[in-house]
């Protein structure tokens, strides 16, 4: 890899700090950081990219787990076999990219984003918790489908994986925002392994700058998921609908411009 000036790593580390901020909190750190890497490092593959990116977000990721999990209770006996079906369809993902036509797919999930941000704005109380408990059931089937789902769209594009799994388990499981992106961070973290893992086989990841971006990704994540727990269900809100109509732009110039 060429080499990198001082003014390239502050630039991406401050990306990666971002990045990790936002990620905790409501998914789509993948927004900043991406395009950063693209911009500082454009001898960069797009699978070497999106693999270093990977290493950096698993990291922040995992910082996130363990913060929201010293004050949410989780349901690790759900949520751990969960991340592994997340790992397994990430991979399956990434390994099915070449098979996707990405001019087709963006579009499709720039309406699924806009349609979020309409049900969002027009559901108030989404987020709010307070609702009748899933029975157990419901809770395994909308845990286990979105976690394979999901996790297969994370290792195919990415883009908005986590805000994805918190708008389907608020809306489906009627938890609350916070304890969604609890949930969230920890199929998160199943599906950036189970990505990065495959990735790594095929040489894609830059190691130095990924695990460099990593100590900045997980001062933000950790940053991000306590202002998130402080600030409750009103804060992660606001900040999924600003992410939200972010990515729709974001991949509207990437598709469009």
């Amino acid at each position: 890899m060429a080499a990198m000036t001082a003014g390239d790593w502050a630039v991406l580390m401050t990306a990666a700090t971002a990045a990790g901020w936002v990620d905790a909190v409501v998914g789509g750190g993948g927004l900043i950081l991406l395009p950063a890497l693209f911009l500082v490092a454009p001898q960069l593959t797009p699978q070497a990219a999106l693999a270093t990116n990977k290493l950096t977000a698993i990291c922040g990721t995992g910082a996130a787990v363990l913060t929201f999990a010293r004050r949410i209770p989780l349901r690790w006996s759900l949520l751990g076999p969960a991340a592994l079906v997340a790992a397994l369809a990430a991979a399956a993902g990434a390994a099915a990219v070449s098979l996707i036509d990405r001019e087709v797919f963006i579009p499709i999930v720039m309406v699924v984003l806009v349609a979020v941000a309409v049900f969002v704005t027009t559901r108030p109380k989404l987020g709010a918790g307070g609702t009748r408990r899933p029975s157990t059931l419901r809770l395994v089937t909308v845990v286990v489908t979105a976690a394979a789902v999901i996790g297969f769209y994370d290792g195919i594009l990415g883009p908005g994986t986590g805000t994805f799994f918190i708008i389907v388990f608020a809306a489906m499981l009627g938890s609350e925002f916070v304890t969604s992106a609890a949930m969230a961070k920890v199929l998160n973290f199943g599906s950036n392994l189970g990505a990065l893992v495959l990735f790594a086989l095929g040489g894609h990841v830059w190691w130095t700058l990924g695990l460099a971006m990593a100590v900045c990704n997980v001062a933000g994540s950790v940053l991000g998921s306590r202002m998130a727990l402080a600030r409750g269900a009103g804060f992660v809100r606001v900040v999924l609908l600003v992410v939200v109509v972010a990515m729709v732009i974001r991949l509207g110039i990437e598709q469009f411009g």
